[in-house]
């Protein structure tokens, strides 16, 4: 027998299984999705680790599944090594090597197609091997149907929550209730930051890498670190956990459906070009739903980069308890500012924005909290046009 556990990277998610591909005593192949699970923020489908026959399941569809959990055993054995799947999709879905992945469901999509109505033909899976993903699904639906919408005495319309928007609910309560927050606010002049980028944009563009001004407000992040390690730390009731490695989780907006958080991670250990390349696997795959829990576990510190959307100045709450902080972005826009030449006060335009670092009051205080923005502030403006990429190791 070989047990089939619940992947130990969803540590710090609440997942349940979602549903059973195949029912006890079918043969299954190995790599073959077995079962699926939701979390608080994706769908996964958990492989089978070996080929065999589905002897016992152990955790019913609707029940929580921990990291590390036993969820089924899969009997392993002279008849059924080898063999292939039974039909885990709808009526007329080919079978084991004949399987066309780009036509068969899960049972998250298929649901999701039955309440859609969208007809799966009319969707472009991003899935692996152009599967249909429920987000797939989804997307579609919010595309071809105006917001469904309940009477409600004609005094406006009911609309309901869904799975993420009721996990980042519990996520922004827990957050206020167990941590005191303080927020200090720095403004940032990105002379040097915009200099540097447009020398050196096309190069990244001609290796196919999208140089944006996140890259370099995550490697002033780490750089900051340095000066104030205790800003890269996670509170316990007896004592402070203070990490060497630079962990950072990048709010990724996906529209209505609200956000995730992915990780790059060791961002200490990183290029501009590193974190840019990481950057932008991970946004792509977050919109695109493909993010595994695994791209969402273990971040130290988190960004928000919140002037994207047009926001000047907001004070962003520890989203990733138990984390101590949280850095806000503002806006990048042009401002008249005084910059003193030669002893001599000069009125000049510069590209500035508004920086917010959000503590937690349990781990550090004012002196702490603006030395970290300094040293943010002074990465940021501080960088030379010439500059090989590395103000983390500086």
């Amino acid at each position: 027998m070989v047990d089939v556990l619940v992947p130990l990277e969803q540590e710090g998610t609440q997942a349940t299984v979602s549903a059973w591909v195949h029912k006890v005593g079918e043969l299954v192949a190995k790599d073959d999705p077995l079962v699926e699970l939701e979390t608080d923020k994706v769908s996964v489908e958990v492989p089978a680790p070996v080929a065999g026959r589905l002897s016992e399941i152990l955790i019913a569809a609707g029940a929580e599944a921990r990291p590390g959990t036993v969820l089924a055993r899969i009997e392993v054995g002279n008849e059924s090594a080898g063999a292939p799947s039974s039909p885990a999709g709808p009526a007329g879905a080919p079978t084991g090597g004949e399987r066309d992945m780009s036509s068969w469901h899960s049972p998250a999509v298929r649901r999701a197609l039955a309440e859609t109505g969208i007809d799966p033909a009319s969707i472009k899976g991003t899935g692996r091997d152009g599967r249909l993903t429920r987000a797939d699904v989804e997307t579609a639906a919010r595309t071809a149907h105006a917001p469904a919408a309940v009477a409600s005495n004609d005094a406006g319309r009911f609309v309901p929550h869904d799975r993420m928007r009721l996990a980042i609910a519990r996520n922004m309560l827990a957050s206020v209730s167990e941590a005191p927050q303080v927020t200090a606010v720095f403004e940032a002049d990105f002379s040097a930051v915009t200099a540097h980028r447009k020398r050196h944009r096309d190069g990244f563009a001609a290796a196919g890498i999208a140089l944006s001004f996140t890259p370099y407000i995550i490697l002033a992040a780490a750089r900051a670190m340095r000066a104030v390690p205790q800003v890269n730390s996670r509170w316990h009731p007896d004592r402070l956990e203070v990490f060497d490695r630079v962990n950072i989780g990048i709010g990724t907006a996906l529209g209505d459906k609200g956000l995730v958080v992915p990780v790059i991670r060791e961002v200490q250990d990183l290029s501009l070009r590193g974190v840019a390349t990481r950057l932008q696997d991970l946004t792509a795959r977050a919109r695109q739903g493909q993010l595994v829990p695994a791209d969402m576990a273990g971040g130290t510190f988190t960004i928000s980069n919140h002037g994207v959307s047009g926001s000047l100045l907001a004070a962003p709450i520890i989203i990733q308890q138990p984390q101590s902080a949280i850095l806000g972005i503002g806006k990048l826009e042009k401002r008249v500012v005084v910059r003193e030449v030669e002893g001599v006060d000069t009125i000049q335009i510069r590209p500035m924005c508004y920086v917010t670092l959000t503590i937690d009051h349990r781990v550090l205080d004012g002196h702490q909290t603006n030395a970290w923005l300094a040293a943010f502030v002074s990465a940021i403006e501080g960088w030379a046009v010439d500059a090989d990429e590395h103000p983390a190791q500086d």
